[in-house]
Parts: C-alpha cells; sequence; structure tokens
C-alpha cells in the first residue's frame, strides 16, 4: 500500500464556523514535521495549534526530543478504535494484524474529529469526510462487525466514518441530535460485565458527587446499551457549528504513547499551576478526580483521558470523560498515571499524602474524599436504578470496582467507615 508523504492542517480558529488552512504536515526521515502557511502566519487572528510543540513561527517545526510526531498532531488521529475501523476499512480481514502509516490515519478518518483540527490533501479546498446517515441500530451493527474482525456492506461502511476518528479501544461513532453532538459508545463482543452502564453509573456519580462531567444518557440500539457522552468541543451557533481547540495532557507532559508509564498527576499539576487560567479550582478538582478514579476502579486514566481547551493564550481544563470502572480480579489495582513520583496504587492514603502537590491541605483533601465516599455510598442505588442495572452487576461492581476495601488500606479509619 503506498503510503502518504504530507497532509495540510486546517484549523477552526476561535469564535469561527470554518476553517483556514494553518501549514503542512510532512514526513522528514522518521519523523512528522510541520510547517506553518504564510497565508496563516499573516491573519491577525491567527494561534499557535500548541504553542510549545508548533509556536507561531516560520519555519520548519521538529518534534520534540523523544517524539516522532507533535503530540498535539497526535491528540487529533485516531486511536484503537478508529484505526480498526479505518484497517477494516482498507484491508479487510487480510489487515487483522496490519499497520498504516500515520497521516494516511489523519487523511482516512473522519472530519468530525475531537478538537479545532482536521487534514485535507489540498491546501486550497476544504472537502469535509463525513459518515453517511445511519441509525443507531445501524451503527451498532457496525461496530460488531469491526469488533468482530468481519468486513463491513460499503453502506454501512461509510456510515461508521463518523468513528474513525475517534480514539480508546471501545466501539464508538458520532452522532448529532438537533443542538447537541455526542460520542455513542457501544458494548463489546469482549465485556465481561455490562461495562456501557458501569460507565454511565460512574460519570453520573461523579457529577452529584460536585465534578465537571460531561453530560451523559442511556440509549437502546438492536436490544443492547448504548452510551452517549455530550460533546464539549463544539457549541452550535445559528445553523453551523463551532469547534473548540484542545491539548491531552499527555501533550501538555511533552510525553507519547510509548512514554505514557511516565506521566504523573503532580506533574501536570506542576503545569495547572504555572499556565492555567485558574490553576487554584483547576488543582482541586484534578484531585477530585483521582479520588473518584480510585473510588470507582477508573484504572484507565492514562494521560489522553484528561484534556484541556487551548484558545491560543489560555488553557482550561475540559469536563471529565471516559470515567469507565475496570475489571479486576482481585482487591490490588493500581492507576494508570502516577499519583505521587513513586506511587500509582489505588489507593486513598495515596492520595492524601499527593494532597500537598495540589496545594491541598490534609482537612480539605480528607473532606473532599469522604463526600465522594458518601455520595456514592448514598446515590449508588439511586443511579444503579436510573440504569436500570441488573442485581447480578451490581453484585460484581459494588466493592469490586466501586468502593473496594483496598482503596481504603492505610487511609483514616474513618474514611473506610464512612463505606458501611
Amino acid at each position: 500500500m503506498t503510503s502518504e508523504s504530507e497532509a495540510y492542517v486546517w484549523i477552526w480558529l476561535p469564535g469561527e464556523s470554518s476553517p483556514v488552512v494553518a501549514g503542512r504536515l510532512s514526513t522528514l526521515g522518521p519523523e512528522l514535521v510541520f510547517n506553518y502557511g504564510q497565508s496563516y502566519l499573516a491573519r491577525n487572528t491567527a494561534i499557535a495549534i500548541y504553542d510549545r510543540e508548533l509556536p507561531l513561527e516560520p519555519g520548519l517545526h521538529r518534534p520534540l526530543t523523544g517524539l516522532s510526531m507533535p503530540s498535539c498532531i497526535r491528540d487529533a488521529s485516531p486511536d484503537a478504535w478508529g484505526r480498526r475501523v479505518l484497517i477494516n476499512r482498507k484491508l479487510g480481514k487480510k489487515g487483522k494484524d496490519a499497520e498504516l502509516d500515520e497521516l494516511t490515519y489523519l487523511l482516512e478518518s473522519g472530519s468530525d474529529r475531537v478538537g479545532a483540527l482536521d487534514f485535507q490533501r489540498s491546501p486550497a479546498a476544504y472537502v469535509p469526510r463525513s459518515g453517511a446517515q445511519a441509525s443507531l441500530a445501524e451503527l451498532q451493527l457496525s461496530a460488531q462487525r469491526i469488533d468482530e474482525g468481519l468486513p463491513l456492506r460499503p453502506d454501512l461502511d461509510q456510515a461508521l466514518q463518523h468513528g474513525s476518528s475517534l480514539g480508546g479501544a471501545r466501539p464508538k461513532v458520532m452522532l448529532e441530535d438537533d443542538d447537541r453532538k455526542f460520542i455513542a459508545k457501544f458494548s463489546s463482543a469482549s465485556d465481561l460485565y455490562n461495562v456501557v452502564k458501569a460507565e454511565f453509573i460512574a460519570m453520573r456519580l461523579a457529577a452529584r458527587a460536585g465534578l465537571n462531567v460531561a453530560p451523559v444518557e442511556l440509549r437502546r440500539a438492536l436490544g443492547k446499551d448504548v452510551l452517549l457522552i455530550q460533546r464539549f468541543d463544539r457549541s452550535k451557533v445559528g445553523d453551523v457549528w463551532q469547534r473548540r481547540a484542545m491539548v491531552s495532557a499527555l501533550t501538555l507532559l511533552e510525553l507519547d504513547e510509548m512514554m505514557a508509564r511516565y506521566a504523573s498527576y503532580p506533574a501536570l499539576a506542576e503545569i495547572v499551576r504555572h499556565r492555567f487560567s485558574q490553576p487554584k479550582n483547576t488543582m482541586r478538582e484534578l484531585f477530585a478526580r483521582i479520588v473518584f478514579n480510585v473510588l470507582c476502579g477508573n484504572t484507565d486514566d492514562h494521560a489522553r483521558n484528561h484534556a484541556a481547551f487551548w484558545d491560543g493564550q489560555h488553557l482550561d481544563l475540559t469536563p471529565a470523560y471516559d470515567i469507565c470502572p475496570q475489571a479486576r480480579t482481585g482487591n490490588e489495582a493500581s492507576q494508570a498515571m502516577l499519583i505521587s513520583e513513586d506511587n500509582r496504587m489505588s489507593q486513598i492514603a495515596a492520595c492524601l499524602e499527593a494532597a500537598p502537590q495540589f496545594q491541598l491541605g490534609v482537612k480539605d483533601a480528607t473532606e473532599i474524599v469522604a463526600h465522594q465516599v458518601v455520595t456514592i455510598r448514598d446515590q449508588w442505588s439511586a443511579v444503579c436504578d436510573e440504569a436500570e442495572l441488573s442485581i447480578v452487576d451490581r453484585q460484581v461492581l459494588w466493592q469490586r470496582q466501586f468502593l473496594n476495601p483496598f482503596a481504603f488500606e492505610q487511609a483514616p479509619a474513618e474514611l473506610s467507615a464512612l463505606v458501611s
């Protein structure tokens, strides 16, 4: 298969409803390098795609040390699920263990991707790659066939275009409903329990605990549950959609997937302290999210599952997303990101030890934990009823994912006493 050699990066500037070309992404040996276009640099409204990686300056911009492409560009590229969709389209069954080059992933995936970027072969004409209209049931069927490694009919292949630019490993697509846009997540053949409802419950409990969380809904398609997560990077003005630029925590930390194990919450808090517009409130919110991940069993809190809005000058934490309890066989678990410089164990004691890194005293940090424990304890039944979660799945989740005893080991006794 022929590899792509260049792509033009288009961007929606703040407050605008149509994109402009920002520059060219091209191969240079094993790297992808970027040049801003002269016409873009001449705009008085131009912003850097992300100033720490691609400052608004002429000339060749190479990736930061250790990276093969700018991480702020990689944020707009599909991860595991979107790549499976594209490989299925390109190679069918032959693509089971195949990979495409990064420029192909950018140029072939859907245009309604997360954030404010898109990629084209032309620097002059913007032509969006949009999926065909399809029902939720048809999209569910398409995702199921991809999940099983089966090729799609051409019409279903086009319908699934909406999900080809998405990150994460689970089957998903983009949906539009009047003045809102959603990411729809489907169940997977490999699920050991109702993962869709578990994520809905975690997201709803997080919101009830006072975290800033993306709104969620549950739907049904082909007798299966579908989770709808409302997008916060889109807003409709009149009849047109505006986009908000975003960068992941992996980009903020100047890392890529191969370095993700080095990502730490204290390092992210340090960036918040110096670069975010509301550092004190943001650090408190970030600490509360760590605590909730520990309490609900979401150990998949990797650095691409945290993000910030970027407007060319300021960074602001986005609403929380992808709060999904993970399967565990025993009690012991660890977070994807380090809670302190040398500890990632999924325990409240680790959170409390790290609290000063978030400019929180022991009293404030303990109160945040206690409030969340009480919220989960008291709201559990109501939220499970809202999700119509079966008794069997409640037993699977309660005190295995949610409020697992391991989380309270070495923590103050008054916190574990709140569970009962």
